[in-house]
């Protein structure tokens, strides 16, 4: 792959700037699941939940609240970070924080629709539909992509790559 004809900081703010696009596509799908979680206990319902339904509940809305703290992360540590020459220190982070937020984001996800499948139909139905979101999720955000990575050139895929 041809390497880009910039700057170390240069490159590092691209990527940065690539990072934080990246996350306002997923931050929009975090907040309104849990917005949508945070009003699930005061809706009529609830109250008809059993004990392993009141669990996944929990599972989900604590995994959607590490969701949205990992993918706001990034711009609070930038505001904090601000003129402090760590560019690429909050670059190298701001991807973890990425793939973390990912992470639990696709538990929420699951949880959620297994929380819901279940009241509708019960348990079986329910397992089966929340294991075919999870390998989904798994498949679509990670797998399919550590195969490319495994693909990618030795050069360790060039100046677009965040590591």
């Amino acid at each position: 792959m041809k390497r880009r004809n910039e700057t170390e900081s240069a490159r590092a703010d691209r990527n940065f700037v690539e990072l934080l696009q990246g996350a306002r596509v997923a931050v929009t799908g975090v907040q309104v699941l849990f917005a949508f979680l945070l009003t699930v206990p005061f809706s009529p319902g609830f109250d008809r939940l059993g004990e392993g339904d009141r669990r996944l509940f929990y599972v989900a809305l604590v995994s959607a609240a590490l969701a949205s703290i990992c993918y706001i992360a990034p711009a609070t540590q930038h505001r904090v970070l601000f003129r402090q020459g760590l560019k690429e220190t909050l670059v190298r982070r701001s991807n973890r924080y990425g793939i973390a937020g990912a992470l639990a984001l696709a538990v929420s996800m699951t949880a959620a629709t297994m929380l819901v499948v279940d009241f509708l139909f019960h348990n079986a139905i329910a397992m089966i539909t929340a294991g075919i979101v999870a390998l989904v999720a798994a498949w679509a955000w990670f797998g399919q992509p550590a195969l490319d990575r495994n693909r990618a050139p030795e050069d360790g895929g060039g100046a677009d790559s965040p590591s």
